[in-house]
């Protein structure tokens, strides 16, 4: 015969027992796994993004960096494709506007001391005289440089090398 103790032991593992096999009955179906632009549940909008839907950018084939002026938004692009971005960015204030137009990488330095404006200019990367792509305030204009994150000045100054091709666009 059982000791009471026992018999409350086997009670309570048959009641455990039986709240675990109601719950394995009451429990939905496996989903299908997800896949890229594909719905987790139906009626019910993607949780994974669709990344079959390429990034563009406004710039030739050309053109190694791209940006857009009005969208403060750059990339990265090879022979037309575009592998890095967008990034945010900001550009030159009124009276120090960053000029539209193709131009090509003269130098680059991962530290330089802004003579002109007494300033740190990391991951520098000049394309028009003295501008330059470098790590900055994406929230502030500037005096014509491109100002980036620094994830997005690092990729930019990784990238691109002298005589590369850069296109902005308004």
């Amino acid at each position: 015969m059982m000791s009471k103790r026992s018999l409350g032991v086997v009670a309570r593992s048959a009641v455990l027992a039986g709240v675990a096999t109601a719950g394995l009955a009451a429990a939905p179906a496996q989903a299908e796994p997800l896949w890229p632009g594909g719905p987790d549940i139906p009626g019910v909008p993607a949780i994974v993004p669709d990344t079959t839907t390429p990034v563009t950018a406004p710039c030739g084939a050309q053109a190694r960096a791209c940006l857009k002026l009005d969208t403060n938004e750059a990339w990265l692009m090879d022979n037309g494709k575009v592998i890095f971005g967008p990034t945010p960015i900001s550009h030159g204030m009124p009276g120090f506007e960053t000029p539209p137009g193709v131009f090509h990488v003269a130098f680059k330095k991962p530290f330089h001391w802004s003579t002109m404006h007494n300033a740190p200019m990391e991951y520098a990367v000049f394309f028009n005289g003295d501008i330059a792509f470098h790590i900055g305030p994406v929230d502030k204009k500037s005096h014509g440089c491109i100002r980036m994150t620094p994830d997005g000045a690092r990729e930019f100054f990784n990238y691109l090398n002298p005589g590369d091709t850069v296109e902005v666009v308004s």
